[in-house]
């Protein structure tokens, strides 16, 4: 099979999508981040604590929607912890990101040590289950590729739609969005960028760990510390090529996932055979770093993005 053969396939469009999951769900986090004006490279190790936590709540007996609320709610910890350090007290996000992105990894090897002294493979628990949408998985190529999916990367394509619908029809989005490129003017009328910042920070934090709680809980069963594996990072890109919007946002993280997808099926085609493998490995972050170079030059930043906002100076 040739890579015109691959690409039309809806077997690789099904896995496409499944790989694209957890990007959807962390971008949407960053972004509603970044649209309030702050960058948070705390993503990283966001992931990794959420994909424990929702994994150690479902292993521990809850169900798996309860093991998807408990990732949100760690992730909002250090979402809280992140948004105090940079909002009120103005210090650096870059350095407050990396300091977050270590405090979570660390931190999860640490509960994960003290709650599993003797394991030495992760245990398994049982993971969410593909679901196929009556009437709408029988369309042919769609059906097998969108429509047969687990609930949880439903809930991922359904939250682009709320986090669209909230920051372009609602006023809360117009505050977020309005805190992202003037929040002086946003005082003027009244309202806290600080609370407003941190809201932004807390809730786009717990959308972080979700992604991350969907490598444990629905793309594999158990858990491993390198699951991540840069992912936090590529959603940080992702929200650039996407332009601060959620639509293009997903188009990109479809569009890397279909380049990851490619990689390993063409590995297994007799061009794979001839190449080395770090080949491939490499194609998906190479075409995207060029896609993002191409669609950044027409991206507009939110013009307040990691300033400081301090009342009453200008």
């Amino acid at each position: 099979m040739d890579i015109i053969e691959i690409l039309f396939t809806a077997s690789f469009w099904a896995a496409a999508i499944r790989i694209a999951t957890p990007l959807i769900l962390a971008t949407m986090g960053e972004l509603i981040c970044e649209r309030a004006g702050v960058l948070n490279l705390g993503i990283e190790g966001i992931m990794v604590v959420g994909a424990f936590a929702g994994w150690m709540a479902v292993y521990s007996g809850t169900g798996l929607w309860v093991g998807v609320a408990v990732a949100f709610a760690v992730g909002m910890l250090f979402g809280l912890l992140h948004s105090t350090l940079t909002v009120p007290f103005g210090l650096s996000q870059h350095v407050v990101g990396l300091g977050v992105t270590l405090l979570a990894t660390s931190a999860t090897y640490y509960a994960y040590r003290l709650a599993l002294p003797e394991v030495t493979s992760p245990p398994k628990i049982a993971a969410f289950q593909p679901y196929e949408i009556p009437i709408l998985s029988d369309i042919p190529f769609l059906g097998e590729a969108v429509f047969s999916q687990t609930p949880f990367t439903y809930f991922a394509f359904l939250l682009v739609l709320a986090v669209a619908v909230v920051l372009y029809r609602t006023p809360l989005g117009l505050a977020v969005r309005a805190v992202g490129e003037n929040p002086s003017a946003v005082a003027a009328q009244g309202l806290s960028v600080t609370a407003i910042r941190m809201g932004a920070v807390i809730v786009g934090s717990g959308f972080m760990a979700m992604g991350g709680a969907f490598l444990t809980m629905s793309a594999f069963d158990s858990f491993f510390f390198e699951m991540v594996n840069g992912r936090g990072w590529i959603c940080i890109a992702l929200v650039v090529f996407g332009s601060w919007r959620p639509g293009k946002a997903l188009l990109g993280a479809v569009l890397f996932a279909a380049f990851d997808a490619l990689q390993i099926r063409v590995q297994q085609t007799d061009i794979g055979a001839e190449i080395p493998y770090q080949i491939f490995l490499m194609m998906p972050y190479i075409l995207s770093i060029l896609a993002l170079v191409v669609m950044s030059r027409r991206a507009e930043v939110p013009a307040a993005l990691m300033v400081p906002f301090n009342k009453g100076e200008r």
